[in-house]
């Protein structure tokens, strides 16, 4: 018999396997992915796989998701049958632990099932600009900055940066990062809007509280998967030299390369590398992937429409406060989600307020 802290009910995966997910149905695309890929002459054009490669790396995941799923629950199966033998409290504390380890995963397999949309899937170019305040707000955005590379390593997620500005004195002035991994966008797609962080201020020999603003936008990287119409006689290219720190004619010679989409004004920069051909590709990639952000908001706000009565969630609105003095804090005002861990959440643990948002998200379009 078992004694002790009674465990918590059960978790149910029937409506996982053979439901939501086939993994009877993975595995058999995943083969033919992989025929395709063997097949002779198939990487002659290894730039037109990008599409093959992405639905192969996300079949696998998800084939491996599946599978440690079933093993964590079958484990757990386990521990509750020698729980109810043994009654000891070694059994016990395995068997909650072997719980918590498969509510872990069954949070992430929601989170999954939540991604629902075309563009969730794809790769993300994140963006990071200081608000008003000199040094204090470009060292948030710095802290921001950090934040994100921290949770997209925790992810095995691959980061490029694409344009880095640093600040006068320190921090930054704006970053542009492209984030690669299974479902980037969709899950970053919940930090788009203002950032706002309430601190004593490191750089105030008063010691007085200080409040900070950044603004972090978040767009699907099109890649070279999405075909879009773009004329050259539309593009305006403008060259000058790169600020920031010198050395090795980084802003000696005009290798910084601007693109502007005429027709709607839109513009890219990039000026990380030292060769202008490098730049120019890194400025039309993003300017590639503004221009179908532009679209999807088009699409978005069509189906937004017969929403008129519930609160819009758009890039340029407050939607989380970073609280380090008087009290310690972290609150986004979106979903009420809330946690206590300041430097948890400032080092990458940002996956509570993704889980709540694509809930809250999930809600509003119902």
């Amino acid at each position: 018999m078992i004694s002790g802290p009674v465990p918590r009910p059960l978790p149910s995966v029937s409506t996982i396997f053979g439901g939501v997910f086939d993994a009877a149905a993975d595995q058999k695309r995943l083969d033919a992915i992989e025929q395709e890929l063997s097949r002779p002459g198939a990487w002659d054009k290894p730039e037109a796989l990008t599409p093959l490669l992405r639905e192969k790396r996300q079949l696998e995941d998800e084939v491996e998701r599946l599978n440690r799923l079933k093993t964590a629950h079958d484990d757990m199966l386990a521990w509750l049958e020698l729980a109810a033998e043994d009654g000891g409290e070694e059994a016990l504390q395995s068997l909650h632990e072997q719980q918590d380890a498969l509510d872990a995963l069954l949070e992430d397999t929601e989170l999954v099932m939540l991604l629902s949309s075309e563009e969730d899937n794809q790769d993300a170019i994140l963006e990071i600009h200081p608000g008003a305040g000199g040094t204090e707000s470009q060292d948030w955005a710095e802290m921001l900055l950090r934040m994100y590379t921290r949770w997209a390593a925790r992810r095995g997620y691959d980061v490029e940066e694409l344009d880095f500005l640093p600040g006068d004195e320190a921090g930054i002035k704006s970053v542009t990062l492209r984030i690669a991994g299974p479902h980037a966008f969709g899950f970053l797609r919940s930090e788009r809007g203002i950032h706002r962080l309430i601190r004593i201020s490191p750089f105030d020999a008063s010691g007085r509280r200080h409040t900070s603003f950044a603004s972090v936008d978040v767009i699907p990287d099109a890649g070279n998967d999405i075909e879009l119409d773009i004329k050259e006689s539309d593009l305006r290219f403008d060259t000058f030299r790169s600020s920031g720190p010198g050395g090795q004619s980084v802003n000696t010679t005009s290798s910084a390369v601007r693109v502007t989409h005429i027709p709607t004004g839109i513009s890219a920069q990039c000026q990380n590398e030292k060769s202008q051909h490098h730049n120019k590709d890194s400025a039309l990639r993003i300017l590639k992937a503004r221009l179908y952000n532009l679209e999807l908001q088009k699409r978005e706000a069509e189906r937004q429409a017969q929403y008129a009565g519930k609160d819009a969630i758009a890039f340029g609105s407050q939607i989380r406060t970073y609280t380090l003095q008087p009290y310690r804090l972290v609150k986004d005002h979106r979903t009420n989600s809330e946690a206590g861990d300041v430097e948890a959440v400032l080092n990458g643990q940002i996956d509570q307020f993704q889980h709540d948002f694509l809930l809250y998200r999930h809600e509003q379009q119902r």
